[in-house]
């Protein structure tokens, strides 16, 4: 069997060129894509949610804020962080939210040095414990390191109160860490 020089270029250059269009895919524009999710969504966009309008990330998670972080000080760290995931934001993602929605979105500094997306002045975090279209953290109260929150979900309109509260069954009115 003989194979012949033009099919031999071919069969190399065919691999190479669908690997180089791939990686150009992947590229680094010097944009972190905190400005749009997988799907080209938003980062922050309003959706219904349990009859509730309210602020979701490109997930369609619902974001959260606590009163007590009122001005941008930063109190949930640590064990509080992994339960209530800091929404983290680039100042162009920023920008694309201010656009979209209004000038309520900034960005604050977080002990870890990450800048975390606000709400006229709250931080904004997703519930961990909670899928895409719940709304299960509104009215939740926990307590770390010494700190009371409670969350309530962020709404457009900034009018949003939480329902009634909504803690584990199992505990005494929240975590306690």
């Amino acid at each position: 069997m003989s194979v012949s020089t033009s099919n031999l270029g071919r069969t190399v250059l065919a691999p190479v060129a669908l690997a180089l269009i791939v990686a150009g895919c992947g590229r680094d524009d010097g944009d972190d894509g905190a400005s749009a999710g997988a799907d080209g969504s938003s980062l922050v966009s309003v959706a219904s949610v349990d009859g509730t309008d309210v602020l979701v990330d490109a997930e369609g998670r619902t974001l959260y804020t606590a009163e007590v972080e009122k001005g941008g000080q930063i109190l949930c760290v640590d064990a509080c962080a992994s339960f209530w995931e800091p929404v983290i934001a680039s100042g162009s993602s920023v920008d694309a939210a201010n656009t979209e929605l209004g000038d309520e979105f900034d960005v604050v500094e977080r002990p870890d040095g990450d800048s975390q997306l606000t709400y006229d002045g709250l931080p904004l975090y997703t519930f961990a414990e909670e899928d895409a279209g719940e709304l299960e953290g509104d009215g939740f109260t926990d307590d770390f390191q010494g700190t009371h929150f409670e969350w309530t979900a962020a709404t457009a309109d900034e009018s949003s109160t939480p329902s009634e509260p909504s803690t584990p069954e199992d505990t005494d009115g929240g975590f306690d860490y």
